[in-house]
């Protein structure tokens, strides 16, 4: 049985997959889907009273936790990433780690400029006194903002209570400045990875995806890029998230992992 590792991204605990989580598993993958360091509590646990060292958290650690799982496992898995995520699977797979990756509107690696709206996306955290020693909490209008300003707002306020957590500023500067997210582009060993983006993306929007993508170019490893049309940030979880699930299954299958 393959193994599906799924990555969250930034303000997100690992119930944003439940929805693809279910799906692969019924198609016979076994799914896990860990929380970042210091996370792995109730959504109001963490929310009232956050473990003081995930202030301290940043990309390079995150990054360790997670290949520390994957090391331990049989086989390689199949890693598929959302936001933060994303950034965390094209790490991975420089590191030699996955037989295949998808990294579902990607936040940039060292190399890639976030665009304007992501800037905008990021500015209560980078405009903040000593935000990379803090930690920060998305407010409900900031993300519908960000993340899902086409759900309604009886359903938007529903996923902001189940999901949104306090996230550490530090990854943002991180992200920002270059910070332990330099990846070899042509590293012709690594596994085959999708990029995907969202056409009406603003966390990351689709013209950072692809910038993303081209800084791939002339590497001899699979690399594909597919753009989803209507989608925004949230695509995961929100109305025809299974047409993302699907392509990015489908996607990894045509790869044929070892």
């Amino acid at each position: 049985m393959k193994t599906i590792i799924l990555v969250h991204g930034a303000y997100m605990t690992p119930a944003c997959w439940d929805l693809f989580k279910a799906r692969y598993e019924q198609r016979g993958y076994a799914c896990l889907a860990p929380t970042w360091p210091y996370d792995d509590r109730p959504v109001a646990e963490l929310r009232r009273q956050p473990a003081p060292e995930l202030s301290k958290l940043g990309i390079a650690e995150i990054v360790d936790h997670y290949a520390l799982i994957i090391t331990q496992l049989p086989e390689p898995p199949i890693l598929i990433g959302h936001s933060f995520g994303g950034l965390f699977v094209q790490l991975l797979l420089d590191r030699g780690l996955g037989c295949a990756g998808v990294a579902i509107d990607s936040a940039p690696p060292r190399g890639v400029l976030p665009g304007p709206n992501a800037v905008r996306s990021g500015l209560p955290v980078l405009c903040a006194w000593r935000g990379w020693r803090k930690l920060f909490m998305m407010s409900p209008e900031q993300f519908r903002w960000s993340f899902a300003h086409t759900l309604p707002e009886a359903e938007l306020r529903q996923v902001y209570e189940r999901q949104v957590v306090p996230t550490p500023g530090r990854i943002f500067y991180q992200a920002l400045f270059g910070v332990d997210t330099r990846i070899n582009f042509q590293n012709s060993r690594r596994a085959p990875l999708l990029l995907t983006a969202g056409e009406l993306d603003r966390a990351v929007d689709a013209v950072t995806n692809r910038v993303n993508f081209s800084r791939y170019r002339g590497s001899a490893a699979v690399t594909e890029f597919k753009e989803f049309p209507r989608r925004t940030h949230w695509l995961i979880a929100s109305p025809g998230w299974e047409e993302i699930a699907d392509y990015a299954i489908a996607w990894v299958e045509r790869q044929r992992p070892s």
